[in-house]
């Protein structure tokens, strides 16, 4: 009896010492341009730190920025209240990252979108041309006119990334198919413009386009509005965007940002929290085209096979899509 109330003192110890650890365990990410209910890039971050307070138990922390100045700021409070890791969802926040992570090698960083070269920092980036290279193959297998479009937001080469690689699919389906390609500004507010959005794509209809496909955050929803209004077909991304307009949305080029979240998350708590750049493309299941109830009738059984057969050529290395960052020229 007296072995038996030692071991239960000692679990209850340790049930008490783990809820102490749990309680003093807080990650945090903070969002981009955009907000967390983009529909797109920052939805998918929340929807990884969903995923993780879901499964855990645990709380975060998480702040929507609404213009550049407050980078820094929200950066320094989170750290100064002692949540780590943090997640920074985009590449705008290099820059701040960069001299901040630095000041502070106690606290881990994760940033999604770009490479912070620091000790303390793990990179997640993504092979958008592939992605962007499938769903190409698709709108040049659903166009009827043989002219499809691609609306940017921010013009930036993350972003000429997508669409070289969108050329590249659509190019290699249909030879002397024409793209049309416009972004929406040069400065973080063309994230979220989707009334422009709107006016681009309706530009690009005008000018025969029947697909178009968008990488642009919240300006995108603009932009699968007016190919729904105007009898098009529109291509969601980041998030699968299929279900915002059924049976107008061709398919979505999905990217895992929200494992990338839940896996910092995760990682932390478990004490597995590395360091270094992580390159995830269709061979690691970090980008892919979406196909569900929302697109299943657009999508014909030879679509999906010329599709599927592209994506295991990319896989193989027998087909090689070019990468707009590693050389900033689009050869398609």
């Amino acid at each position: 009896m007296k072995r038996t109330l030692i071991s239960l003192f000692a679990l209850a110890a340790m049930a008490s010492t783990a809820m102490a650890q749990d309680a003093d365990f807080t990650p945090a990410i903070i969002y981009d341009l955009g907000g967390k209910f983009d529909k797109s890039f920052n939805e998918a971050a929340y929807t990884g730190a969903e995923q993780f307070k879901t499964e855990t138990g645990v709380e975060y922390r998480e702040f929507e920025i609404q213009n550049d100045a407050q980078r820094e700021q929200a950066l320094r409070r989170f750290i100064r209240d002692g949540n780590n890791p943090i997640v920074m969802a985009g590449f705008n926040w290099a820059a701040v990252l960069e001299s901040v992570a630095a000041e502070n090698p106690d606290t881990d960083f994760a940033i999604i979108d770009a490479v912070v070269d620091l000790p303390n920092v793990r990179s997640v980036v993504f092979k958008e041309q592939e992605g962007s290279y499938l769903v190409g193959v698709l709108a040049a297998l659903a166009s009827e006119s043989d002219t499809v479009g691609f609306v940017g937001g921010m013009d930036v080469p993350l972003i000429r990334r997508f669409a070289c690689g969108y050329v590249g699919g659509v190019k290699a389906t249909t030879e002397g198919a024409t793209v049309i390609e416009a972004m929406t500004g040069t400065t973080p507010e063309a994230w979220n413009d989707p009334v422009r959005g709107a006016e681009i794509t309706r530009s690009q209809i005008s000018q025969g386009a029947d697909v178009v496909y968008h990488a642009a955050g919240g300006t995108g929803v603009g932009v699968l509005q007016a190919a729904a209004d105007e009898g098009a077909l529109g291509i969601g991304v980041d998030s699968n965007q299929n279900a915002l307009h059924p049976g107008s949305v061709l398919t979505s080029m999905v990217k895992r940002v929200d494992v990338a979240v839940y896996d910092a998350f995760t990682d932390a708590m478990n004490g597995s929290f590395d360091y270094g750049v992580t390159s995830l493309g269709l061979a690691e299941d970090g980008v892919a085209y979406a196909l569900d109830e929302n697109n299943a009738d657009l999508i014909t059984d030879e679509m999906e096979a010329a599709v599927e057969e592209a994506k295991a050529a990319i896989i193989a290395g027998d087909i090689e899509v070019h990468d707009y960052m590693s050389d900033d020229s689009c050869p398609y």
